[in-house]
């Protein structure tokens, strides 16, 4: 029954049963800035646009003043359901059963926004004559889609208004099995490469009249698929390039194409910057192409370098938490994909910390009721510790 339920998971129930699949707001921000507040917090919603982009609407709440300056980031923005008829429970209904809390976004991540709601509530309310610093709340609603008019232009915006970070938790899910597995204190970075090669339709007849780009193309993407970047190092796993795409465009059998396009992804370390590994790739397909084949490639500029955070205070007092909650000492982790973090580590020090992320995406995403009222107890603690209060 509601009235017995946990606030972290009256919250996220809230949020899930806001159906804000990317970019509709669906509900989910005025749910959060009606409980922040209602708890004082200074909240703002600020839409932005951009061109060929939907408009999506973010928020920023804050409240104290002076140093340190906490911030929580995450989104409430989540993927679409897919086939609602496969789902066990309403996609959006907010479903408790057997311990478990069903919707999208549960675990991705309207969980780790709500237990870190309640938990800064129960902070603030602890401190009737205020809190010694400044918290605050850096929500967007464009973390799924094309993350131009979210968490970028938010942090831009709120540097505008004065506001400056210490540290910041995103509370994407970072946890592989159970509760306590790992903290994300990095990112590799994400580097993503268009080949095209350009030939001349014709008759596969007579193939003399014509030229065929897909052999030549093959032997590009034979030599990029093939080379082994980095072997790794202690802080990142060895780097890898993932062919995503090939297309001509061509649904005839009888045609020899006149283009053909292949996309890649390359997730990379610290051994390399997005400049010195696009020049290393560049090169590379440079010196395997064959002599006379018609061919260029370009870079996404949505390119990001990897990242490693080393604040030992913000890493020791959220590793403390979670020990303390779970029992469990956390990995510190740089694997898997990006996230927003990866802007945020341009303002100040920033580390990950969510859910168990089993079922984020997935048909029946869910959480375990006790895994959010854990998270929530996690990051009470660490603001209690880190304000030393």
């Amino acid at each position: 029954m509601t009235d017995t339920l946990s606030p972290a998971v009256q919250i996220c129930r809230d949020l899930i049963r806001c159906p804000s699949v990317t970019p509709a707001e669906g509900g989910a921000l005025s749910t959060l800035e009606n409980l922040l507040a209602g708890a004082g917090f200074d909240v703002s919603r600020v839409t932005f646009t951009d061109e060929d982009t939907p408009d999506v609407e973010n928020l920023f709440a804050t409240i104290g003043t002076g140093k340190p300056h906490f911030v929580f980031a995450g989104h409430t923005d989540v993927v679409p359901v897919g086939d609602e008829a496969a789902w066990t429970h309403g996609p959006f209904d907010g479903t408790i059963a057997d311990g478990m809390l069903h919707g999208r976004g549960t675990a991705d991540m309207k969980g780790g926004v709500a237990a870190f709601a309640a938990a800064a509530l129960d902070y603030v309310k602890a401190h009737p004559d205020g809190i010694l610093g400044q918290i605050s709340f850096l929500i967007t609603g464009d973390e799924e889609g094309p993350a131009i008019n979210g968490t970028v232009k938010l942090l831009e915006w709120a540097t505008e208004q004065g506001h400056e970070f210490d540290a910041c938790i995103v509370g994407e899910p970072t946890n592989p099995d159970a509760l306590g597995d790992a903290i994300k204190v990095g990112r590799r970075g994400s580097l993503t490469g268009t080949i095209k090669v350009n030939g001349t339709q014709g008759h596969v007849a007579y193939q003399h009249l014509a030229d065929n780009p897909v052999p030549g193309m093959l032997k590009l993407l034979s030599a990029v698929s093939e080379v082994e970047l980095d072997k790794g190092n202690e802080r990142f796993q060895p780097s890898n390039l993932e062919i995503t795409t090939v297309d001509v465009g061509n649904t005839a059998t009888n045609v020899i194409p006149a283009h053909v396009m292949a996309k890649f992804n390359i997730r990379f370390n610290d051994q390399w910057s997005v400049k010195s590994l696009s020049e290393h790739v560049t090169k590379l397909l440079s010196d395997v192409a064959p002599e006379g084949l018609d061919w260029s490639i370009d870079y996404a500029k949505e390119a990001t370098d990897s990242f490693l955070t080393h604040d030992e205070a913000l890493i020791q007092t959220l590793s403390n938490s979670i020990k303390t909650v779970t029992g469990r000492t956390p990995e510190l982790s740089t694997g898997g994909g990006t996230s927003d973090a990866r802007f945020i580590k341009n303002y100040c020090a920033v580390v990950e910390f969510g859910l168990v992320g089993q079922t984020m995406h997935k048909v029946d995403e869910h959480v375990a009721v006790a895994d959010i009222e854990q998270l929530a107890d996690i990051y009470l603690r660490f603001l209690q510790d880190y304000f030393q209060a």
